[in-house]
């Protein structure tokens, strides 16, 4: 969430403007880059909101990561990272999607040095100001230009969602819901609030995190391993019927033989 914007910003680094970035050397953007920093400090930070706010971050960096992986689409996503606007004071969001870029792992986003601002944000709620979220948030990064907005209220259990209207536009619309789910262009997917838990949605297939994932998994490998058991014992009993047909096989041969013997002895020693 956006820390302490009351602070003077001046206070906190920033990143050049663009103006200043493209009269820069390459040497010297390097220099800039490796001088800012990649943490926030205390006086920016929000007070700590405990497993609900970490809990809902991670469930969504999950389901969110497993899907792109499983798409094989190059998409970055990263949970208060500090991000660097050209001459803006710098911001954590709880999650930032950027869509074509390569994912590796990062310290922070320069956006004049990325070549990208974000794609796509979400705020996750639980105590403290609302109105850093619902308010200055949606002014500030309208203004910026990242095309969708998020806002996942822990205590209500509620979405918002903001969306720019084209391109140039700074200034969001509000989404509306169809049938409770929120459609993100951006992700291509769908969210909604399902009891205590963010859900996406693609299409008809609900993406799924990690503790659940490897619960599924689980119960597939149980029911595989409850298969083969059953197919082992059915095999089991289908060797014993055919070792039983054998034996009595094995047992009327024997008695056909003693019987040919009997016949022939009674028929006595031929002239």
């Amino acid at each position: 969430m956006e820390r302490n914007q009351q602070k003077d910003g001046d206070s906190f680094p920033r990143a050049p403007t663009q103006e200043e970035w493209d009269a820069m050397s390459m040497e010297e953007r390097e220099q800039v880059v490796q001088s800012l920093p990649a943490e926030v400090t205390w006086d920016e930070m929000a007070m700590p909101e405990g497993d609900l706010h970490s809990e809902a971050k991670r469930g969504a960096l999950e389901a969110l990561r497993g899907y792109f992986s499983r798409q094989q689409r190059r998409v970055y996503l990263g949970t208060e990272l500090p991000v660097y606007y050209p001459g803006e004071r710098r911001f954590a969001p709880d999650l930032l999607a950027v869509l074509d870029v390569e994912p590796h792992l990062r310290g922070k986003w320069m956006v004049s040095h990325e070549g990208k601002g974000l794609d796509w944000v979400m705020e996750v709620h639980v105590g403290g100001d609302r109105k850093k979220d619902a308010e200055y948030n949606v002014r500030r990064y309208a203004r910026l230009g990242i095309p969708e907005y998020f806002i996942y209220d822990r205590n209500k259990e509620q979405l918002e969602a903001y969306r720019l209207p084209s391109p140039g536009a700074r200034e969001y619309v509000r989404m509306e819901p169809r049938q409770g789910r929120y459609s993100s262009e951006v992700l291509g997917l769908e969210l909604q609030v399902e009891g205590e838990k963010l859900r996406f949605w693609a299409g008809n297939a609900l993406l799924l995190e990690s503790d659940e994932l490897i619960t599924r998994l689980r119960e597939m490998v149980e029911g595989l391993q409850q298969r083969a058991d059953e197919e082992a014992r059915k095999l089991g009993e289908e060797a014993r019927r055919r070792e039983e047909a054998e034996r009595r096989l094995a047992e009327a041969e024997q008695r056909m033989a003693a019987l040919q013997a009997e016949l022939e002895r009674l028929k006595g020693p031929r002239e």
